[in-house]
């Protein structure tokens, strides 16, 4: 198996926290995925381990928000602790994340948390690298629309 999982479970984790939004929940779903994963032999000579983690991932998010109503979240105070959760949480940038649609929000989380490379995202969404790319591209320009709109607020 050319990639290590132990590498990858922090990234699976954080896909599935940042589309689940419970640590509870997102810690079950990483480790679902990897026990699919590791049970089935037929996923390791595919040579697609990552695009196949992630595939695996995703599926157990929507099942999960097909099994359970999503809450509103409430407004926490922000902390130093880690940067990372900060500049996710804020507010201007999270209500812009919601104003993407699913698959574009997950894109860019995929391609800018998890750094995930382009031709694995294109391999996941079955389009281009050239279209990936594109997209990416329209997405963060409608983020920057969007976080600038609130600025001269």
């Amino acid at each position: 198996m050319s990639l290590d999982l132990k590498e990858q479970y922090d990234k699976i984790y954080r896909y599935c926290y940042l589309r689940v939004r419970s640590r509870e929940i997102a810690e079950d779903l990483t480790q679902e995925t990897f026990l699919r994963y590791i049970e089935h032999p037929q996923y390791h000579s595919s040579g697609k381990t990552l695009q196949l983690l992630y595939t695996i991932a995703g599926n157990l998010c929507s099942d999960e928000f097909r099994r359970k109503k999503p809450e509103e979240l409430g407004e926490e105070p922000l902390s130093n602790e880690n940067v990372e959760k900060t500049v996710l949480e804020s507010r201007a940038l999270s209500d812009a994340l919601k104003n993407l649609s699913d698959e574009d929000r997950e894109m860019i989380l995929l391609r800018y948390i998890n750094e995930v490379p382009v031709n694995v995202i294109a391999d996941i969404y079955n389009i281009s690298r050239f279209a990936v790319n594109r997209r990416i591209k329209v997405i963060l320009n409608c983020l920057r629309n969007e976080l600038g709109k609130e600025e001269l607020q």
